[in-house]
């Protein structure tokens, strides 16, 4: 399924959080979004999974208006991991990954089961699946959250920093998953390297709007990475891979 965010301009207590912003992931594409803490790569994402509503602008699925579909008929399709997800109640992981089931009309409690135990033997999670989840550590929490948005079946899968709070291997993990997953993804990454590795495309976005996009390799340049990041990036090849990386150290000052 493609997802087109077509002119997206998002506005709040008078002050235009994201301007204009024009983005496509092709249907299975593995879609990075990175810039700078507060460049509005939050916001954005938060109207892609109808949290907020654009001021102008359009997001599509297949052509379709998101933000007119039914929001029963919408969560079939796309699902979301935001940055932030409240709990108030201690459910178990295994009741958390259950909820991801919910849109779904044409749903059994053996079907259910089925795809849960899949998801969460696919995020590692199975042997959290009586802990209650407020007493998880927060990469755990997380896990747990990628399982129910997995969980959901759907063909859109939005993710806003999902490497949050888990350590190298479960980073590596989690977006090798992803990547091989068939869904179409858009992703908010930090961490550059990661997003290097596994991204067919990257969206570089600074003060709200769109300043670059392209392959990993052809975007993330030292001059680029200088102006939008404000650090000196040095482009390497993984030793044994011959992927794409980069090393920083900071901009020398000016005098």
């Amino acid at each position: 399924m493609r997802l087109d965010i077509d002119h997206v301009t998002i506005e709040a207590a008078g002050a235009r959080l994201v301007d204009d912003v024009r983005l496509t992931a092709d249907s299975g594409a593995f879609v990075g979004l990175v810039g700078p803490n507060g460049s509005g790569k939050s916001t954005l994402l938060r109207s892609v999974y109808r949290a907020l509503r654009p001021a102008g602008g359009t997001v599509r699925l297949d052509g379709d208006d998101l933000h007119a579909m039914d929001p029963r008929a919408a969560a079939r399709v796309l699902a979301a991991l935001p940055q932030e997800s409240a709990a108030e109640f201690d459910f178990t992981v295994a009741e958390v990954v259950a909820m991801g089931r919910l849109p779904h009309r044409d749903r059994t409690a053996a079907a259910d089961r089925e795809i849960c135990a899949e998801a969460m033997s696919r995020t590692g999670v199975t042997h959290l699946a009586d802990r209650g989840f407020l007493s998880l550590s927060g990469g755990e929490k997380q896990r747990a959250l990628i399982a129910r948005a997995l969980a959901q079946r759907p063909r859109v899968l939005v993710l806003d920093e999902p490497t949050n709070h888990l350590d190298v291997a479960h980073q590596l993990t989690v977006l090798s998953l992803v990547r091989g997953s068939g869904l179409t993804v858009l992703a908010a990454l930090h961490d550059l390297n990661l997003a290097a590795a596994h991204c067919d495309v990257l969206y570089v976005i600074a003060g709200g709007r769109i300043v670059a996009s392209g392959p990993p390799h052809e975007v993330l340049g030292p001059a680029l990475l200088a102006e939008v990041f404000g650090i000196r990036a040095h482009p390497v090849r993984h030793p044994e891979t011959g992927a794409f990386q980069l090393l920083f150290d900071l901009l020398p000052p000016t005098v």
